[in-house]
């Protein structure tokens, strides 16, 4: 991006429902990811996978400052917060705003992989929950496969892991799998018998094979590469929780919080967006007054405004719920994640539109300036797709409306 603009979210948006807590880590990840993440967005950005590789920089950089503390309790090492997914989605929105990429890392990192393991034994916490909290180590999870992805029935996941004398063995595919090329870790869903079943395997262990970085439209620092398991051993202490048959459960309270992760970086890259092109036509002149003095504008930017409201508030009533101990937060998760990653491309699309030719540039020949929101407008489409496509989300929702006798 280009310079900051003004934030429209301290004029606009009156905080009524997110606790003085959440409020407190929004306002210091704000100023962590404006010095850590801010002056590598456009580098991030417009990378290569295979050749500018993982943001190792701003991801130590966040972990020095402790962001990876925030949703976990302090017996792992975290900052022990009352509200941690309040908090954890605040953060995600303040971390998307500047870089989407760095965003999915956090989200993979901390609620994907993290709050997987915090459905684990007390070893498996001490043992790798801690290390997520303080950044040594860079977490991924994998449920996707070739030719499975919503559906994570144990008929279409073929990863399997079959037991033996010694404890179990490992067998399978997975892709898409977020930060796995550099990831020290990769908490697995495979097939055991007739049921699934979820294994910490470390990627150190033979037959584990990573392979080349995905290259993407966008949020190209998000690494995503294929992971292969080829006759992988494991132990009963690697299986998550240590009980077979929970996989399927533990993935799906799992994505469900990533579901508001994902709608609170959507919210991030609307409001980056919106920020951008309120600023630009209050100062651009056509016709001899501001483009913003066009009555197209006013009216567009006035149903954004409301819809970035909307949002924000959808996804904070979601994890508000989560943390009051409702694992499934319904149907405001579904409804955040859906509504806010619609809202990103929407509005990623109309300041795209109001820049113009510069909204359409990915660098300027003339000088060598980035173009402040084509990256956005890259970066937003994966959130329609990602962590259940939105499609999904609207059957989740039509669930709760008619029910699943009649939806199925």
């Amino acid at each position: 991006m280009t310079s900051t603009p003004t934030r429209q979210i301290d004029r606009l948006y009156h905080e009524l429902l997110a606790p003085k807590e959440t409020q407190s880590v929004r306002a210091a990840v704000r100023r962590i990811a404006e010095h850590e993440v801010a002056p590598h967005a456009v580098a991030i950005a417009g990378g290569d996978e295979r050749t500018d590789g993982f943001p190792r920089q701003v991801f130590d950089g966040l972990a020095s400052a402790g962001v990876f503390r925030i949703p976990f309790p302090s017996e792992v090492g975290g900052d022990g917060l009352t509200h941690p997914a309040s908090a954890t989605a605040a953060a995600i929105e303040e971390l998307a705003y500047y870089s989407s990429s760095v965003a999915a890392v956090f989200d993979v990192h901390c609620i994907l992989a993290g709050n997987a393991l915090r459905q684990g034994t007390e070893e498996q916490q001490q043992r790798w929950l801690r290390k997520v909290a303080e950044g040594s180590v860079v977490g991924a999870f994998a449920t996707t496969e070739p030719d499975a992805s919503s559906d994570l029935s144990p008929q279409a996941v073929q990863t399997e892991a079959i037991r033996t004398e010694a404890g179990w063995v490992l067998n399978g595919h997975k892709r898409w799998i977020s930060n796995s090329p550099v990831a020290g870790f990769v908490v697995v869903l495979a097939r055991t018998g007739t049921r699934l079943s979820m294994f910490i395997v470390d990627t150190a262990l033979p037959g584990v094979e990573v392979g080349l970085s995905d290259r993407k439209m966008g949020n190209r620092g998000q690494l995503t590469a294929d992971v292969r398991f080829t006759d992988v051993h494991l132990t009963d202490d690697d299986l998550l929780g240590g009980a077979e048959g929970h996989g399927l459960r533990h993935a799906l309270s799992t994505l469900t919080y990533g579901r508001i992760g994902i709608a609170a970086a959507g919210v991030g890259m609307a409001q980056a967006a919106f920020d951008h092109t309120v600023a630009h036509l209050s100062t651009r002149h056509a016709f001899g007054k501001p483009v913003a003095a066009n009555q197209h504008w006013q009216f567009l930017l006035a149903e954004r405004a409301t819809e970035i409201e909307n949002a924000r508030t959808l996804y904070t009533k979601a994890a508000l719920r989560l943390d009051a101990g409702n694992p499934s937060p319904e149907p405001e998760a579904a409804m955040a994640k859906f509504y806010a990653t619609k809202l990103s491309v929407d509005m990623a699309r109309d300041a795209v539109q109001a820049f113009g030719g510069l909204g359409f540039a990915r660098e300027l020949g003339a000088d060598g300036s980035p173009g402040p929101v084509e990256a956005i407008y890259r970066d937003s489409k994966i959130g329609e797709i990602y962590e259940g496509t939105n499609e999904i989300q609207k059957w989740v929702i039509a669930r709760q409306i008619f029910g699943r006798a009649i939806v199925g």
